[in-house]
């Protein structure tokens, strides 16, 4: 019977501890000490460590591990090797230091460590830091501590001083507990939520859930009618090229197609009406038009009712009233200064009186349950949460995560939130408490998207499936495309090194996203870098001479992203320190090997580009560009090249980030949502990867001269049906290939569950 890492009545328990470490089996999660947050591993990491448990410090050879964990296929070894590196960084193992799993040469593996099955009362979360409420000062977990020799009795008077300051202590801490609790309010936090995302409690027990469609493909983005009866969703057809809205029942049944998108364009965006009688949605054709949309929910012809960019597209959700529509600060075709509302009987559009800042970017606005508040998105990747009065007013912080936040939607009772935040290449996804400010995970792996019923304790969510490849594009069209380092799992961020032979990236053919890197003249070369986890926003960039790459990502010891330099031949990663702000890319500056360029946060969301002579202590700021979202140093000519968040179009400055010499080389593209699909080729013209009608995956060229229309510009199909991955391409430094990330196939599924109502449903213990 081979291994799962489901519960079976072979397994005693559903925990065990190996070492200093605890597995919990149906989570496939690893908690080390001192770890922040636990290590999921995948399935089959699982049975080979289930497989090694079952014989601790006995060898357990290669064969009989793909015997156990593989049958009945023909698997490569290195998904062996792969599921063994995939524990080792999980139990915390440093290279050399084989303190867990030892590697017996030529025959197989041996499990160092002691294993022991944990009952019911050796819960996992035990061993975690549990948030307390800000005015209550934490109380540290302690681990089961070994029996202890026998010492001397204390004196009694000592031991009667010690009961009474317990006593005293305790008696504290719960006036300071109800003090605190009489001063929340209900819909949000007084004070801005710190970023307890890195603390955040994992489920004690995994979530009930069941996956409600089944149909091949892709299915996402799910709205819930106000019953939680219902649910809407987006999906590609079989035979259609076009995305359409899907209507089924809550239950897994057959879905029936609620639009009909003609050639050519896609129908996203499903919002569900207040009343449960309408579904709103967006209607684009990629680069030509998105309309916005509102069709019957039992079915009929849909009516068009305002227009959208269909290069930004907008974030939208219905009013409390049901009588217009609410929209995020861009994409509508307005002047990008704060939220707006479509008035859907008048088809006017007014905007929300908050002060609004056209270089703040406001998306996902959802209204409370009691129609009070606004609540919204500002400055994602590094983005946290705002709300301001429904009528208008001064918009207040209520977080302060400094996150890549996706989708959210409101309990029905308004006093939590449930929203995606994607970190470390994984989308996951949490639980807000507004009166605690305690931050929860819900322990869904890629669940993403979630969305719940108005009226009903119901949650639906997307639980993506897409796997990309690493392509190789010869572009003189001579040669066919080529698969490079094929494997099963998403392959993303491809990085060629200026002499044309190194290639890094990002992939989770480990089972988790790693840095790998490998020489393209020898296959065999491949391999992982050990001691950092890529965030899959940018390519890693290369030093000039081809010796270096800087990366942002984490390590498991630290909580939150930082930048890494990485010296592939020796595969160090060393974490530089950064004088402020959260990095999200860097580069190096060519001819200066002690300057770097630094894209991060400022600490309100917001992206600055800044010089750095990394010869000092703390780094020295050389110059600044404010609002830079993604950049690229064009060598050759002495310039770096930015796009802008939220803003379409192109600009470029000298190495020096000179004021004067900042410009806008092109007004168009990169459009919006294309702000990190360019690259520039050596003879300094844009090359964009985009979808177009009748083409996935479509190489367009532009000139890069002036500011203004696109202009002239030459376009080749890589691939007519498969799509390109969202962060980036690479040029060969000859400029006759390209290396793009394809889509090998994408899926998805939507979930559904009932929603704990309090905290205390999926973890147990967390109030008290």
């Amino acid at each position: 019977m081979p291994r799962s890492s489901e519960p079976s009545p072979r397994l005693p328990s559903e925990r065990l501890r190996v070492g200093e470490c605890q597995v919990d089996i149906p989570l496939r999660e690893v908690h080390a000490p001192g770890a922040r947050r636990p290590s999921r591993i995948t399935p089959k990491a699982m049975g080979v460590l289930l497989a090694l448990a079952d014989q601790p410090g006995r060898v357990v050879s290669r064969d009989a591990l793909l015997a156990e964990v593989w049958p009945d296929t023909l698997p490569t070894n290195d998904v062996v090797t792969q599921a063994i590196t995939s524990l080792r960084k999980a139990f915390g193992e440093e290279r050399g230091d084989p303190r867990y799993i030892e590697t017996i040469a030529k025959t197989g593996y041996r499990l160092l460590a002691p294993v022991e099955w944990l009952g019911p009362a050796g819960a996992v979360a035990a061993s975690m830091e549990v948030e307390t409420p800000p005015a209550v000062a934490p109380v540290p977990a302690v681990e089961p501590a070994p029996p202890a020799e026998p010492v001397a009795a204390a004196p009694a008077r000592s031991r009667r001083w010690l009961w009474l300051g317990a006593i005293a202590a305790l008696l504290l801490l719960t006036v300071g507990l109800l003090l605190w609790r009489q001063s929340q309010q209900p819909t949000a936090p007084k004070a801005p939520v710190t970023d307890r995302i890195a603390h955040a409690l994992p489920p004690s027990r995994p979530p009930s859930y069941r996956l409600i469609t089944s149909s091949p493909g892709f299915e996402g983005a799910p709205s819930l009618s106000p019953d939680a009866a219902m649910v809407a969703y987006v999906a590609l057809p079989s035979g259609q090229r076009g995305t359409a809205i899907m209507v089924q029942t809550t239950d897994p049944s057959p879905p029936r197609q609620l639009t009909q998108p003609p050639d050519g364009a896609d129908d996203v965006a499903p919002a569900w009406s207040p009343d449960g009688r309408e579904v709103a949605y967006l209607r684009v054709r990629v680069g030509e038009d998105c309309a916005v949309m509102v069709v019957p929910a039992n079915g009929g012809p849909g009516r068009r009712v305002g227009r959208c960019d269909p290069d930004n597209r907008p974030s939208l959700d219905w009013t409390h009233d049901g009588r217009g529509l609410i929209f995020s600060s861009r994409g509508t075709l307005g002047d990008g200064r704060g939220l707006r509302v479509l008035d859907l009987a008048s088809g006017e559009w007014r905007s929300i009186d908050y002060a609004a800042n056209a270089r703040d970017i406001d998306a996902l606005p959802r209204y409370s349950p009691d129609g009070r508040w606004i609540v919204f998105v500002r400055n994602s990747p590094l983005g946290d949460f705002w709300r301001l009065p429904a009528a208008g007013g001064t918009a207040q912080r209520l977080t302060d995560l400094h996150t890549d936040l996706g989708e959210w939607d409101f309990t029905p009772d308004g006093r939590a939130i449930v929203f995606a935040r994607w970190r470390e290449s994984e989308s996951r996804l949490y639980r807000l408490d507004l009166d605690t400010g305690l931050v929860q995970e819900l322990g869904i792996a890629d669940g993403d998207q979630p969305a719940i019923a108005a009226n009903a304790p119901a949650l639906a969510f997307s639980q993506q499936r897409n796997y990309f490849g690493l392509y190789r594009f010869d572009l003189s069209g001579q040669k066919p495309p080529e698969r490079l380092f094929p494997s099963s799992g998403r392959d993303r961020l491809p990085a060629l090194a200026p002499d044309g032979r190194q290639l890094a990236f990002a992939s989770d053919r480990s089972g988790q996203f790693g840095l790998w890197w490998a020489d393209l003249q020898r296959p065999d070369s491949l391999r992982l870098i050990d001691g950092v986890l890529p965030e899959t926003r940018h390519l890693p960039e290369w030093s000039p001479d081809s010796e270096r790459l800087l990366v942002v990502g984490t390590d498991p010891g630290q909580t939150t992203p930082g930048l890494y330099e990485v010296v592939p031949a020796s595969g160090r990663a060393s974490r530089l320190a950064l004088p402020s702000g959260e990095p999200v890319q860097a580069a190096y500056v060519p001819g200066a090997e002690r300057q770097a360029l630094v894209v991060a946060g400022t600490g309100d969301g917001r992206l600055r580009l800044t010089l750095y002579d990394r010869g000092s202590k703390p780094w020295r700021s050389l110059g600044s560009i404010d609002d830079v979202a993604r950049i690229r140093v064009d060598a050759a000519r002495g310039r770096v090249l930015f796009t802008r968040p939220g803003r379409a179009g192109l600009w470029e400055s000298d190495l020096a980030l000179s004021p004067a010499s900042i410009r806008q080389l092109q007004g168009e593209q990169p459009a919006v949502i294309r702000y990190r699909q360019w690259d520039i080729a050596p003879d300094g013209s844009l090359h964009l990867i985009q979808r177009a009608p009748g083409c996935g995956a479509q190489l367009t060229v532009l000139p890069t001269a002036a500011a203004g229309p696109a202009g002239d510009a030459s376009r080749r199909c890589l691939d007519p049906v498969r799509i390109a991955a969202s962060n980036g391409l690479s040029l060969s430094p000859d400029g006759r290939s390209a290396f793009v990330s394809i889509s090998e196939s994408l899926g998805g599924d939507i979930g559904f569950m009932t929603l704990p109502s309090t905290p205390e449903a999926l973890w147990p213990g967390v109030n008290k």
